[in-house]
């Protein structure tokens, strides 16, 4: 425990039985409540509803609490939440612990409420020992350039772009293709209003050129990144060969995706009439009569679902791609209504393993069988078969909407519906210290609760760079992150967490070692009275605590979390086990 006396309040949450059902949270508390310092111990039904903050906000004023431990779920959902509630009762907020009874205990646990019940016990202890050597922590403040760099230029990129300049920022966008506009600029029609792409393209483009404080480069690329938080040196290389500086506040990655590119001879492809759906849409866009492919008029299509998704890894498909990309569905019945206008007497077949259309877009599924389209389920150990018979496509293939009868479509063309893949680029994740999630894309720090932000503070995501998304959600997700910039920017200044790493310069012997293990670059070597030393740099440290272990001489100590506070936490982990 601390040199001072401290009055710790406990409060152990049922989580409405998510964890009471499984942890005798009564059993808890009265361990907690014998603990040293503790001077509050109590259960609630839900701690973060507002009766219960009420509660323990009264709680904190009335019995003078100098810290509490809060016992519910994963901090990442009401970490701040908490925080909030002390700060209101005149609690320092970087005095209160939360201990994570529920994805840590509680539901690891559901078939041994005993042992589930000792390792609550055993976790809040800790918790407490932790809370009794918290420390009152001040958040600091950088100063913010009122500017934002947009890296891409597709839809998302565009959209952000003009909502950050209505908002008085100066934006940079920087787009590595001759063009803007991305993908949708090739789309044709569009659902669920069929608006042309290029069109919808176009007036971004034209209110871009009325914002005078927007800026694009073309077939340009960032290649450097320096700075921090509020203020990011950013190097980005001309179409021209030439290096331009940039000095922003914030940046927002919108590079978009890659539509998957099948193998040869994956369902078919390679062979004359199997197409892509990309390529399939530009057939479309190009055709004004009948549709002829290969000197033939299509009077049969085959639509092959979910290639590129969903998939299993083999020795064919090494990187998989295991998630749904969750537009396809759409597209896929979009299209075929597009078909469908353009020729009335065309069959059109769905062969599909799931069918999600989900929201308003369940319309054009219903719009496209009232046109005539066949939709057939197949199952996914069975997957469709095409080959060519004496110059004729087949598909063969089981249909599980009708009792598992095998059928045999002769069609004209075979549309491979593929999905969005995430676009290579290693080299600005490895520039922009970007987090990418096991799915290839870009990864968010949350995907409900903070959707655009990343470990790195001031860079957020949008579009389709983080993963599957139709237009709208796209646009959805740049205007979320441009309300993150701005909430950043317009206040002149940004507030950073105070746990970072701190250096005690008369135990650095400036061996390097921790500056290898920082992945944030946040440490960085100074001269200090003829001495070569480390010293940390706030506003890029994430307080991760990789330097630490990494000091041979134990210099490098985490503000919040420092090894007198872990250690105190093991001593109790380990005192709890014992004594069970």
């Amino acid at each position: 425990m601390s040199d001072e006396k401290r009055k710790i309040g406990v409060f152990i949450c049922h989580c409405g039985g998510n964890i009471s059902d499984y942890v005798d949270v009564e059993q808890v508390r009265r361990a907690a409540e014998q603990e040293p310092g503790v001077a509050v111990a109590k259960t609630t039904m839900f701690a973060c509803s507002d009766a219960a903050q009420q509660e323990m906000a009264e709680a904190i004023q009335k019995e003078g609490l100098d810290g509490i431990v809060i016992a519910s779920c994963s901090p990442k959902l009401h970490l701040y939440t908490f925080r909030s509630m002390a700060e209101r009762a005149g609690l320092n907020p970087y005095r209160y612990v939360q201990v994570n009874l529920r994805e840590q205990c509680s539901w690891s646990h559901r078939e041994d409420r005993e042992g589930a019940t000792e390792k609550g016990v055993a976790l809040v202890c800790a918790g407490v020992a932790r809370a009794g050597l918290s420390q009152s922590l001040e958040n600091f403040r950088v100063q913010t350039i009122p500017a934002v760099l947009v890296i891409g230029a597709g839809v998302a990129g565009m959209r952000a772009a003009l909502a950050l300049a209505d908002l008085g920022l100066a934006v940079h966008v920087v787009e590595k293709a001759a063009q803007a506009g991305g993908w949708t600029s090739a789309l044709g029609a569009t659902f669920p209003n069929n608006r042309e792409g290029s069109e919808l393209i176009e007036t971004l483009r034209q209110a871009m050129e009325k914002r005078e404080t927007i800026t694009l480069y073309t077939g340009a690329e960032v290649i450097e990144r320096s700075g921090s938080v509020g203020s990011f040196t950013v190097k980005v290389r001309l179409s021209t060969g030439d290096t331009l500086s940039l000095q922003v506040g914030a940046v927002i990655v919108a590079t978009g995706f890659d539509s998957y590119a099948p193998a040869d001879g994956e369902f078919g492809y390679g062979l004359p009439g199997v197409v892509t759906l990309p390529e399939f849409r530009r057939l479309l866009q190009e055709t004004r009569g009948p549709l002829i492919v290969n000197g033939r008029r299509v009077k049969t299509i085959a639509y092959v679902y979910c290639v590129g998704s969903r998939q299993e890894a083999d020795a064919d498909h090494p990187e998989a791609h295991a998630y749904c990309s969750r537009y396809c569905c759409t597209a896929a019945v979009h299209t075929a209504i597009l078909a469908s206008d353009l020729d009335p007497s065309i069959n059109q077949y769905h062969l599909y393993r799931d069918m999600r259309t989900y929201g308003k877009n369940e319309l054009l599924y219903e719009q496209a069988g009232r046109k005539g389209s066949v939709f057939v389920r197949w199952d996914p150990d069975g997957p469709p078969e095409i080959r060519r018979d004496d110059g004729q496509l087949v598909v063969s293939v089981r249909d599980l909407l009708d009792g598992g009868d095998h059928m045999e479509i002769p069609v004209d063309l075979v549309v491979l519906v593929t999905g969005m893949v995430p676009r290579p680029n290693e080299t600005l994740a490895n520039t922009l210290k970007l987090p990418i999630g096991q799915d290839g894309f870009f990864n968010e720090i949350h995907p409900k609760l903070r959707p655009v932000e990343t470990v790195i503070n001031g860079v957020f995501i949008a579009g389709a760079a983080q993963g599957p998304k139709t237009i709208a959600e796209s646009v959805a997700s740049s205007l979320a992150a441009v309300t993150k910039s701005a909430t950043l920017l317009l206040k002149g200044y940004a507030q950073l967490e105070p746990f970072v790493a701190i250096v005690d310069a008369a135990r650095c012997t400036g061996c390097n070692e921790c500056l290898a293990a920082c992945p944030y670059e946040a440490l960085e070597k100074t001269a200090v009275a003829g001495r070569q030393l480390v010293q940390v740099v706030p506003s890029l440290c994430k307080g991760g605590g990789a330097c630490v272990p990494a000091c041979p001489e134990g210099a490098i100590d985490v503000v919040g979390y420092s090894d007198r506070e872990v250690t105190a936490m093991i001593d109790a982990l380990v005192r709890e086990a014992v004594h069970a």
